[in-house]
């Protein structure tokens, strides 16, 4: 599994790719069957959701600890650096971008959001795109906030800073509320 700890432990904060971050609260045994399947309990922050995630599925459903310093200092420097976004058709781009949320890299997750804010300073973006970077705002935004154990509009304060970098403005939560 490429060296990474998928042993979990009480207390420890997770992300659940494309359900944000979450504690894992209880590891608990069921038995199924014949055999005895060992469980996390995550309590997911944003929507108190109780998810159930099978030990032996860590790998595949994608759950990782919340980054650390290291990697928020990787994302806030990709996001502060310019590049071209990629125009093409907005249904090539939507799968090419379902594909990067799903991965549950958080780098990934920011490389979507820099597009489509991207794209959005030049023409409006579908219902679907807007969803999206609403989706790609909020899981980077509740990540590094639990990463940093800081307030999330500090957070919001530093990618704003970031993407001004490279002439994008941050979007408010507000103007992505899809009417």
């Amino acid at each position: 599994m490429n060296g990474v700890d998928l042993n979990f432990h009480i207390g420890d904060k997770v992300v659940y790719p494309n359900h944000g971050v979450g504690v894992i609260e209880q590891i608990s045994s069921r038995a199924i069957g014949a055999t005895v399947e060992k469980f996390y309990l995550l309590n997911i922050k944003a929507s108190s959701l109780k998810v159930m995630v099978p030990c032996h599925n860590v790998g595949s459903v994608g759950l990782r600890r919340v980054v650390g310093n290291g990697q928020i200092q990787k994302i806030v420097d990709f996001l502060s650096v310019a590049e071209n976004p990629g125009n093409g058709d907005w249904k090539d781009r939507f799968k090419e971008n379902s594909e990067r949320m799903r991965t549950g890299s958080l780098l990934e997750v920011a490389n979507v959001l820099k597009t489509l804010i991207a794209l959005h300073q030049v023409k409006p973006l579908s219902f679907r795109e807007k969803k999206m970077l609403e989706r790609a705002r909020y899981l980077l935004v509740s990540e590094l906030a639990m990463a940093r154990n800081c307030e999330e509009n500090k957070v919001e304060e530093l990618l704003t800073e970031a993407l001004a970098k490279c002439k994008l403005r941050f979007p408010e939560a507000s103007e992505l509320q899809a009417s």
